[in-house]
């Protein structure tokens, strides 16, 4: 008897998810960016979505109570991060 799915199989696929995530999250962004900067539009439309698509496994992973404080604090340090250079943007772009 053959075995379809195994241990590797199944980080495999994950791995694979993750990449595909990235790609899309990164790619969206970079659009956001591009049709700020080009077209001077603003597309929340698309950020929430990146936002979105970055809460829901945080939820998912908190609820099922998977998440350690050292995650937390990384995302509290990325947060921030973030909006640092958002505001830094914002007052080189006046």
């Amino acid at each position: 008897m053959s075995v379809d799915r195994d241990e590797r199989t199944v980080a495999v696929e994950n791995a694979s998810y993750k990449w595909g995530y990235l790609v899309m999250s990164f790619g969206l962004l970079g659009l956001v960016a591009y049709r700020s900067f080009a077209y001077g539009e603003s597309n929340w439309d698309l950020l929430a979505l990146v936002i979105a698509g970055g809460m829901v496994p945080n939820a998912y992973q908190g609820v099922n109570n998977v998440l350690t404080r050292r995650w937390t604090m990384t995302q509290i340090a990325a947060m921030a991060a973030a909006a640092i250079l958002a505001a830094a943007f914002v007052f080189l772009r006046r």
